[in-house]
């Protein structure tokens, strides 16, 4: 361990370049200590009190920061988790190295309160000497001081990894920093933090530029939708009016040479013909080329609600189909065919997208729930506020509290210093999505009916409540009304949750099954050629059980794109599992099990129709006549299948008219 003399004399050898420097010094950090010396006359013993500012300055540059710290919070919240028992804390300075925000590790209590980590504190390095906020502001780049990389002796406990936050025209808004102990700091630590600076300016882009369009583009199609893609914001004539780091450095030019240019200067597209694209092709990305050297990028739009409705105007009036272009919502995107359970579900949706109506949304695993939540919400007024998903299941019940509600500073031992945001408070402004709901504690869901009921919420150890504004959706497996029966659910929270019920149906009755497999197929599509099934292939994963449902498909689907020997999917790229079951029915008794529809004794005939009534009635849903009937839905499954009733849309029982 060097000493305050040793520290001191190793920096003069590496600031004069003397030959016999103990150490090889990185030239970032040498040309620091150089600024730290010679600009700022700082000693590298200096044992003063780290300069804070005042706390009305303090509130006032958070406030002008305020659009850059609310980008950053969930970010900052994320990255701390990804790091959490490491001793670190998660730091965000403005551009002068004012620390404006704080997520501390309680490990890392100690050597924060020697260092001065705490908000108002003065990071740059007039004042801190060589360190990863201060040093990354001066840099304006990724930046990793670690131990006596440091100037001031008293900050080489510490290993800081800081990158700067840039604005659309390059200047530095903010940065954000992770430190820590040295001996406990985590490898990579640089590069999430670097991510989260991605993210975080990402966030800040499409909120400044909320209400035009968005291109989403990179030059490999896993990376579109990524933080390393390129997002460009267009106005309605097409005309480019901001552009991502990440923009910038995909296309090889400076912003003074995109703004304000058409879109196809630079694309072979616009941005309706790109949307048309993917949308008539089902596909999640299209390919596109750099209009100046022929490159090949891969592309796909977002429109929001508000310019949608003038693309739509302008396209209608130009003869184009409405129905394949931009102007489908992600929610309509989830319809693959003009009828069934899906559809409706998505009409019914609709109708209540902008409306203060609960969704409660009951589901096998896999079916689909959440992904149906997150389209309604990307398609309402709402979309560009927070979609937050809690899973009432998986976290802790002595937690959950604390997670939704939040906690004040100090509420209860270990509690972080700083407090918490809750779930709820965090969702405020967008949506908030309780999955699994029907586990919930039932202790807890008499709070939760306050809060939904009062639209305000109070963290733990807190008697001041702050009101929100929620859109409400839920989800749940199991059956509500058997747990209320059961007393595990409260029946005025049910009938607070249940504004609107919808059944996400089994991918097994799923009339639009067909569909949806070529359609997940289509998604799997990359750049080395155009995938496609043969029939018999379609025929036996469209006749698979899928106790997976939706999720089971798609990892099916997955691993054969992966693993198949030519663009053409045949039956010998069926996983194992599938074609055994498959071949568990001879193809003879395939036959004479489809004959037998139409052959039952007369009681199962009259049982049969009894039962089919009950369907119609209830709408073909399977929960609902399961209630009707006092039977668990295993047993109305295996009644189903006994007497030959198939649910799937378009393969009705033999002599059944389309009811619904």
């Amino acid at each position: 361990m060097l000493t305050q003399e040793h520290h001191r004399s190793r920096i003069q050898a590496a600031v004069e370049r003397v030959s016999s420097a103990p150490v090889a010094v990185p030239n970032h950090i040498t040309d620091s200590w150089m600024r730290c010396m010679r600009d700022y006359q700082l000693d590298p013993t200096i044992v003063a009190e780290p300069y804070i500012v005042e706390k009305v300055e303090l509130q006032e540059r958070q406030h002008r920061l305020s659009h850059v710290l609310s980008a950053a919070k969930a970010e900052m919240t994320n990255l701390f988790q990804q790091i959490a028992g490491s001793g670190y804390a998660i730091m965000l300075t403005d551009a002068d190295g004012v620390l404006m925000n704080y997520f501390g590790d309680l490990g890392f209590t100690h050597a924060a309160s020697k260092t001065g980590m705490m908000p108002g504190a003065v990071w740059s390095e007039r004042y801190q000497g060589t360190n990863g906020m201060g040093t990354a502001l001066l840099e304006k780049r990724p930046t990793m001081v670690q131990q006596y990389d440091h100037f001031l002796f008293r900050n080489t406990g510490l290993t800081c990894a800081a990158a700067p936050i840039f604005d659309t025209t390059g200047e530095v808004l903010a940065v954000l920093d992770a430190s820590g102990e040295t001996h406990l700091a985590p490898k990579h630590v640089l590069d999430l933090v670097n991510m989260s600076v991605h993210t975080i300016e990402n966030r800040i882009f499409l909120k400044s530029f909320e209400g035009r369009r968005f291109m989403h583009f990179h030059s490999r199609p896993e990376f579109v939708g990524t933080v390393y893609a390129g997002i460009l914001a267009l106005d309605e004539e097409d005309h480019i009016v901001a552009a991502t780091r990440h923009a910038l450095l995909q296309l090889g030019v400076k912003s003074c040479e995109l703004l304000h240019h058409p879109l196809e200067e630079f694309f072979n597209v616009s941005f309706d013909s790109l949307s048309r694209e993917t949308s008539k092709l089902a596909k999640p990305v299209a390919p596109v080329f750099d209009a100046r050297f022929g490159r090949r990028f891969y592309a796909y739009g977002v429109a929001t609600a508000k310019n949608c409705v003038t693309s739509c105007a302008r396209l209608a009036s130009s003869g184009c189909d409405l129905d394949t272009q931009v102007c489908r919502t992600p929610l309509e995107r989830l319809r693959y065919g003009p009828e069934g359970s899906m559809a409706r579900n998505i009409d019914a949706a609709s109708r209540v997208l902008e409306r203060d109506v609960p969704i409660l949304l009951y589901g096998e695993t896999g079916t689909g729930k959440e992904m149906f939540a997150k389209a309604l919400h990307q398609s309402s007024q709402r979309a560009s506020q927070p979609f937050v998903a809690i899973n009432c299941a998986s976290i802790p019940e002595s937690l959950i509290e604390s997670e939704l509600f939040g906690y004040k500073s100090g509420a209860f031992t270990g509690a972080s210093k700083e407090g918490q945001r809750g779930k709820i408070f965090q969702a405020n402004g967008g949506t908030l999505f309780l999955d699994e709901i029907g586990d919930m504690p039932f202790a807890l869901q008499a709070r939760l009916l306050r809060v939904l009921e009062e639209r305000e919420v109070a963290p733990l150890g807190s008697e001041t409540p702050v009101r929100i504004d929620i859109r409400l959706i839920s989800a749940t497996h199991c059956d509500l009304l058997e747990k209320i029966e059961r007393r595990e659910f409260r029946e005025d929270l049910y009938y607070r949750l249940q504004g609107l019920t919808l059944t996400m149906p089994p991918l097994r009755e799923r009339g639009d099954r067909r569909q949806l497999i070529e359609h997940l197929l289509r998604s799997e599509q990359t750049d080395c050629g155009e995938l496609s099934m043969t029939a018999d292939l379609l025929d036996a994963l469209d006749q698979y059980r899928w106790p997976g449902n939706v999720r089971q498909l798609r990892n099916v689907l997955r691993t054969m794109v992966a693993l198949r020997r030519a663009d053409l999917l045949t039956l010998a790229d069926l996983p194992q599992e599938i074609l055994r079951a498959r071949q568990a029915v001879p193809a003879p008794l395939q036959e004479a099990m489809q004959q037998q529809e139409c052959q039952l004794n007369p009681l199962k005939s009259a049982e049969r129709e009894a039962l089919l009534q009950v369907l119609k009635r209830a709408r073909w849903n399977i929960s609902t006549v399961a209630r009707e009937l006092g039977v668990g839905r295993n047993t109305l499954y295996r009644k189903l299948e006994r007497l030959n009733i198939d649910l799937s849309d378009g393969k009705k029982p033999c002599g059944e008219l389309d009811s619904r």
